[in-house]
């Protein structure tokens, strides 16, 4: 009810959309429409509104320009800071891997002192060498979970942009605004509150996020199983993200792809060794002189159909 009156006070009219979260705040849709009105999207609401009155610029082009300064002035800086302790901890691993050889001679002299069994030894080499290694990792400032930061405020962020343009697209913030929505498009998308029906911003958005997984799949390092089971669960999340992007209003899709490709840019631009050192990466062995022509190469190869 709380939306029913804030969208005829504000726009003067009651839309279609309104009803219906009205009737599912008791039943399973609840959940949705009480996210969809948290006071982070009313802020994104808010912004996205300050922007486009602010620039001047139509609806279509306030979106894309708004995804770019999120990914370059919050998620860029938190990439860099990723990839600096990403960088110092594959540094750490010839020393973390010194210090395990000495550790498990030191323990099995140790186990033929006193008398341990095999069981005991290696409880005492996972023990130590779990602490020896903590050590470090607090030496070099490069926790392995401090590399996670950047996903715990892109996804929110993400989240709260995408409802506040899925609120401003079906009328919940304000009629007068989904009525701009609707003729804010452009090209093929001309109407921002419906559906691409072409298809060609959802597939679009599909390439360029398997486009991503597939250069991060190209680094030259030792990738682990569950990087592997990692990389195959992207790929399917992008596959699978090409049908849900058709069922959306098209700010929604247009606004993830746009967010997509400027991710796939600063990606390409963080392999850049003069870029990764004015970000104060530090040199690693994996890193390459010429980023650029090894991702071509590398998918050059696993895409070729040459024998």
């Amino acid at each position: 009810m709380w939306r029913l009156a804030r969208a005829g006070a504000r726009g003067g009219r009651l839309t279609v959309a309104a009803v219906p979260a009205a009737a599912a705040s008791g039943g399973p849709g609840g959940w949705y429409e009480r996210l969809a009105q948290a006071a982070p999207v009313h802020w994104a609401e808010d912004g996205l509104l300050g922007l486009q009155a602010a620039a001047g610029l139509p609806w279509w082009a306030a979106i894309v320009c708004g995804a770019a300064l999120l990914r370059t002035g919050v998620t860029l800086p938190l990439a860099a800071h990723q990839s600096r302790l990403l960088a110092k901890l594959e540094n750490l691993q010839p020393e973390i891997k010194q210090l395990a050889e000495r550790l498990r001679y030191e323990v099995s002299v140790r186990g033929k002192q006193v008398g341990w069994s095999e069981k005991v030894a290696r409880f005492h080499f996972k023990k130590n060498l779990k602490r020896i290694i903590t050590e470090l990792y607090i030496r070099d400032n490069c926790h392995p979970f401090k590399a996670t930061l950047l996903v715990w405020v892109q996804i929110p962020m993400w989240v709260c942009v995408s409802l506040a343009l899925r609120n401003c697209s079906v009328g919940a913030t304000d009629a007068e605004v989904q009525e701009q929505f609707s003729a804010g498009g452009t090209l093929w998308f001309t109407d921002l509150t419906a559906p691409d029906s072409t298809w060609i911003l959802p597939v679009s958005l599909g390439l360029v996020n398997l486009l991503i997984v597939e250069i991060f799949a190209s680094q030259k390092m030792e990738v682990s199983r569950f990087q592997k089971l990692a990389t195959n669960f992207f790929r399917v999340v992008s596959v699978v993200m090409i049908p849900v992007a058709a069922t959306v209003p098209s700010s929604m899709a247009l606004y993830w792809l746009s967010s997509s490709f400027v991710g796939l840019a600063h990606n390409l631009l963080l392999r850049s060794p003069t870029f990764r050192r004015l970000c104060c990466i530090p040199r690693t062995r994996s890193e390459s002189a010429t980023p650029y022509r090894d991702i071509v190469s590398a998918l050059t190869a696993k895409y070729s159909f040459k024998k």
